[in-house]
């Protein structure tokens, strides 16, 4: 069954479009990684997924509710990481996740359930202005899962940590379909990460998708096309490069 399946879902700016005619499935209880080069509209596509941006064309379904009509309900089921996640500078990591709690309608427990989750119980009383930013990504992380939804969507949850932090924060992902029976949708652009984490991905080019399968399947469609194979990140980049040739080199 799929948690998350889009139907020709396009976005555009003016005469730019940022997602063009996507048709994705994402498998309950995966984790889904979304692939593609900055600017290839993976961010697009999610903030379309939270309601954030308005398609322009297509539709799309989660958890068997249809947007737009059941844009509160879809949103009461989703747990979202978009961007650098934004935090008062003055209140506590805790005091942070607390305000969430309470918009949510959640109990108590759930704040300290999540900096456990994350790892961030010791410092749930130090200032957000005061956390590294290794500590900002998984306050985030910790804001997305508060209240255990059954769908999380995290855009490049890894940006900017190092390689540590990259290592936890990978492991932390592909523990929690298991540990808490959620599915997650996660953009990277780079596969090497997304290697160690993902079921299933999807890889995204100037809005096109070029590509939606297990990295199996990747490796054999690659490999029946000449491409590389033995590094999947030459696998990517050969995709993506081909994929620029076809156009001409130009969006």
């Amino acid at each position: 069954m799929n948690i998350i399946e889009t139907q020709n879902l396009t976005k555009s700016y003016g005469k730019f479009t940022a997602v063009s005619e996507i048709n994705l499935h994402v498998p309950k209880g995966t984790v889904y990684g979304f692939l593609g080069p900055n600017g290839a509209g993976k961010s697009t596509a999610m903030k379309m997924f939270l309601g954030l941006t308005k398609p322009t064309g297509g539709a799309f379904v989660i958890n068997g509710k249809q947007f737009p009509g059941d844009r509160v309900q879809i949103l009461k089921e989703v747990g979202s990481f978009i961007e650098a996640p934004a935090f008062y500078g003055n209140l506590t990591g805790e005091e942070n996740l607390d305000i969430i709690r309470r918009i949510l309608g959640l109990p108590k427990s759930s704040v300290s359930e999540a900096l456990e989750i994350v790892g961030l119980t010791q410092y749930r009383k130090r200032l957000a202005k005061k956390y590294s930013l290794g500590m900002k990504q998984r306050l985030g992380l910790a804001g997305a899962l508060i209240g255990k939804p059954p769908i999380l969507i995290l855009d490049e949850p890894t940006n900017g940590l190092d390689p540590v932090g990259i290592h936890e924060i990978r492991a932390l992902i592909r523990s929690l379909p298991q540990q808490f029976e959620c599915t997650v949708f996660v953009s990277s652009h780079l596969l090497s990460e997304i290697e160690l984490m993902a079921d299933n991905i999807g890889i995204l080019n100037h809005g096109r998708l070029l590509f939606e399968g297990t990295l199996d399947t990747l490796k054999s469609s690659a490999a029946s096309m000449g491409y590389p194979t033995d590094n999947l990140e030459d696998t990517f980049f050969a995709l993506i490069d081909a994929d620029n040739r076809q156009r001409g080199g130009v969006r």
